[in-house]
């Protein structure tokens, strides 16, 4: 491990925990990311077959009316609560570590990373598990007009591959489309922290038709840690928008010095890192292991935040 990394591991220490608590301490770590579409992408809810859209200021210095396509936090959180289980069971089997079988929503195990995470409700009369994990919507970089589109799809015929009558049309999100977009973490312990990122980078399927569309790179270009959230998407979006063609980390770095920081209600306990620091610790994340001491550690600190759950019996006598 070079010695830039270990820099990043020192300054983040005050910001994540040994072990998970029932009680949740003020910790907070802003992954600010990029979701950029590779694929004809549906975001809309199952009920209809509109895109989710909503109405935001341009920018943050125009102020004008526009329709944005909204990625709900609801997409996000989903896709990404899966792909971690997804993670967890491949790297359990592995490891040859037996744990307790975990999928959604009706059989969530209450003892895995997934649950510790992002929350579960037990079902029986066990304490629940409070999500540590936030999400919120993201609105395109560009207004609606500018990045969606409708696709008709038809039938073919087997036997001479006629094109028939179409048999409907989907309204989708084009490709090369971004939406900015902030995952948040509280009191997390860096096992957790860990596992999020690795998250973020390996799960490229979201939207309602991820058969057929719906590739998605997720880029962290930007990392905040303190005892409180500081930006949020939406004016995330706003400010990027005006940073037109100079949208990069190291302008990002200087708006949230420069405006964001000045708003905190606790700004001798936030810190920003720079481009290089992110960078670095994003790589260090994707390069550990997920072997059998990372994910003994990982599950037995969920063990024992059950534990810690348990209602103490009352002494006789």
């Amino acid at each position: 491990m070079c010695a830039v990394e270990l820099s990043v591991l020192n300054e983040i220490k005050d910001y994540i925990v040994d072990k998970p608590r029932p009680l949740i301490g003020c910790e907070t770590i802003q992954l600010i990311l990029i979701r950029e579409i590779l694929d004809f992408t549906v975001l809309r809810t199952e009920e209809s077959r509109e895109l989710n859209s909503a109405t935001t200021p341009l920018s943050d210095k125009n102020r004008e009316q526009v329709k944005r396509v909204a990625f709900l936090g609801t997409k996000q959180k989903a896709a990404e609560s899966r792909h971690l289980a997804s993670l967890l069971r491949t790297a359990t089997d592995k490891a040859e570590q037996k744990v307790a079988e975990c999928y959604l929503k009706d059989n969530l195990c209450m003892t895995c990373p997934r649950c510790g995470l992002f929350g579960a409700t037990a079902l029986s009369e066990e304490a629940n598990i409070k999500h540590r994990i936030e999400y919120s919507t993201a609105f395109s970089l560009l207004p609606f007009e500018q990045i969606t589109e409708e696709i008709t799809f038809n039938a073919v015929g087997e036997n001479d591959q006629r094109t028939g009558q179409a048999l409907g049309s989907r309204h989708v999100v084009r490709p090369a489309t971004l939406f900015p977009s902030i995952v948040t973490l509280k009191a997390v312990t860096k096992e957790e922290l860990i596992l999020t990122v690795k998250t973020l980078l390996s799960c490229k399927s979201y939207g309602a038709e991820t058969r057929i569309g719906g590739d998605v790179r997720n880029s962290l270009m930007g990392i905040v840690l303190g005892w409180e959230e500081i930006i949020t998407p939406l004016e995330l979006t706003l400010e990027l928008y005006d940073m037109g063609a100079t949208l990069d980390a190291a302008s990002l770095q200087k708006v949230l010095t420069e405006k964001y920081l000045s708003l905190a209600g606790n700004p001798d306990h936030l810190k920003i890192l720079d481009s290089a620091a992110v960078d670095s610790l994003v790589r260090e994340c994707a390069d550990t292991k997920l072997d059998k001491s990372f994910l003994d550690k990982a599950y037995n600190d969920i063990a024992e935040y059950r534990q810690q759950q348990e209602p103490k019996k009352k002494k006789k006598g």
